[in-house]
């Protein structure tokens, strides 16, 4: 065996291939090591304050979505969800400036459209689910082709430990599947859609080839299907072939109880205990059954022969002043834990208040958006309970 440079040693104990001129290191060793961090989904740009912050809570890594960003098309990078025709220069700088932060904050980040070609965000669509991803075969060659230019112009990004390829991808949605239906279903309509426009696998195995001509060595990250729900990730027949493959869930369940038509109830539902339909029958959600169904996806990990440092928690989180907020937390992350996954909780510092775990109880909504608009964000009080629970989390 020809002697190793001290560097050579040092990036195979730390799993990491060193990098050749003009490319950057190969940051799937990242991922061998349980990483925790948040999600950005913020429409303001985030700066090195924001990433600072960020870092300083213990955080690892960032899930940045730049979707809701001012770009110089309708849609930020895509120039227009209707025809994509190539990377907007002023979006492509804009990023590059919020990934030099990140990274000199010393956070790795994952970037995830919400958007993609022929499949606009819903909230930037006049609130309609847009199903031509899945339904117009020009946009999924439309959508590879932006993948090929993203992984061009970021390949040699330091920052960047992931490609998310799309953020809750739904080809399910429009086809009568029951979201949360019984696990034989899932099953039974991706066998029917297996070769076809919604077959989700598929359409990642082409993305994934278009990154690959151009970036060897970024990971990529891939959400199951129905907005990365772990029962559909579990219901894919095989792994996808390419090695260097995250796979993501997010963990909002039960809805009912984490989201904020909860908090409008005259009487909210309480955790545990919250009685819903899943799985074709009604359950009434305890510790266990959280545990229960996120480990639909580490099941499904092992079975495929991927060890639990492939599988991410990339979202989960619950309405801040919902009384059952913190055990409910609490309760996903050692799920989580459990099975050695990572995981990164909604959201930092949004400009949405009802995630930002930061902010205590007594801060009402309406007091939070006056300060902002006021110009008063710096004196927003950020003691709440919630993020000295996420920071233990995130330190422990």
């Amino acid at each position: 065996m020809a002697k190793l440079s001290r560097a050579a040693f040092l990036g195979a104990v730390l799993g990491l291939t060193l990098a050749g001129p003009g490319q950057a290191a190969d940051l799937i060793g990242f991922w061998d090591s349980q990483q925790k961090g948040a999600n950005s989904f913020n429409e303001l740009t985030p700066g090195a304050d924001y990433f600072q912050a960020l870092a300083a809570t213990g955080a690892t890594w960032v899930r940045l979505t730049f979707s809701k960003w001012q770009g110089e098309g309708r849609d930020f990078l895509l120039g227009n969800a209707d025809k994509y025709q190539g990377l907007p220069e002023e979006d492509v700088e804009k990023l590059r400036r919020a990934l030099n932060a990140a990274d000199a904050a010393g956070l790795k980040v994952v970037i995830a459209p919400l958007s993609l070609p022929g499949a606009r965000w819903s909230q930037q669509n006049d609130g309609t689910f847009d199903d031509r991803l899945w339904s117009d075969p020009s946009f999924a060659d439309q959508a590879v082709r932006f993948w090929s230019d993203m992984a061009k112009e970021f390949k040699d990004h330091p920052a960047i430990a992931a490609y998310n390829i799309v953020n809750e991808p739904a080809p399910e949605k429009t086809t009568g599947l029951a979201e949360n239906g019984a696990m034989g279903d899932l099953i039974a309509w991706q066998k029917e859609h297996q070769g076809g426009l919604r077959d989700l696998p598929a359409f990642y195995n082409r993305v994934i080839a278009a990154i690959r001509e151009q970036d060897a060595l970024t990971p990529v990250m891939v959400d199951g299907g129905f907005y990365a729900n772990p029962r559909s990730l579990a219901a894919w027949p095989d792994r996808l072939p390419d090695d260097r493959v995250l796979y993501a869930f997010h963990m909002y369940e039960p809805y009912e109880a984490t989201s904020s038509g909860n908090t409008k109830r005259d009487e909210p539902f309480r955790y545990p205990g919250v009685t819903t339909l899943y799985a074709g029958e009604e359950l009434s959600w305890s510790r266990e059954d959280v545990a229960a169904h996120i480990g639909k996806a580490f099941d499904w990990a092992e079975e495929q022969g991927l060890a639990a440092s492939r599988v991410v928690a990339s979202e989960f989180g619950c309405m801040r002043r919902w009384l059952d907020c913190g055990s409910y937390l609490k309760d996903v992350i050692d799920a989580v834990d459990a099975r050695g996954g990572h995981w990164a909780f909604y959201a930092f510092r949004e400009e949405w208040e009802g995630m930002d775990y930061e902010l205590p109880l007594s801060l009402k909504p309406g007091r939070f958006y006056w300060m902002m608009e006021e110009g008063k964000s710096t004196d927003i009080p950020r003691n709440g309970r919630l993020m000295d629970i996420l920071k233990e989390e995130l330190n422990g």
